[in-house]
């Protein structure tokens, strides 16, 4: 069985992930969305547990995915589902550098796990979560940009502040 994760810090998860997943699970048997912290992007609008029940949400109609988060090192996670490769999505050339350093580091840790880019539809190469987040909290319209579940609780979150 042919696993891979798709780790991400999905704070929230747009039509861009779901379009990357897509794509994911018609090329292995299994796709683990792994939902990380990141702190290099600050403080998450949402919680890890929020996050997880969105991503899960939106991921529903499939069979071969599983949902999870983690802490540490994506390559020992990727170990603990004997995965093959790590997916991430590459929307413009501005993430090719910060990502191809990336996977030279996860290689030089694991040379057992690939990292497989993937490429969005054109119509979310523009698109970031904290594109959306930003929108959002002005008060604009991002539906067509995420699930209905997803702007729901973007515009529940911003009514609060």
């Amino acid at each position: 069985m042919k696993i891979v994760i798709y780790p991400g810090s999905f704070d929230p998860i747009t039509n861009g992930h779901l379009d990357i997943i897509e794509r994911a699970v018609n090329l292995f048997d299994k796709v683990i969305i792994s939902v990380v912290h990141n702190a290099e992007k600050g403080q998450p609008l949402f919680s890890i547990e929020e996050r997880k029940g969105m991503v899960l949400e939106s991921v529903s109609s499939f069979q071969n995915i599983e949902v999870d988060s983690f802490e540490g090192l994506m390559v020992d996670h990727a170990n603990k589902y004997k995965a093959v490769a790590a997916i991430r999505g590459l929307r413009a050339l501005s993430d090719f550098e910060f990502e191809f350093k990336m996977a030279l580091m996860n290689r030089s840790l694991n040379d057992d796990i690939s990292t497989l880019f993937l490429m969005p539809h054109a119509k979310y190469t523009h698109l970031s979560s904290s594109m959306v987040k930003e929108a959002a909290s002005l008060g604009g319209s991002v539906s067509e940009y995420v699930p209905a579940h997803v702007d729901k609780a973007l515009k529940k979150k911003y009514a609060g502040r």
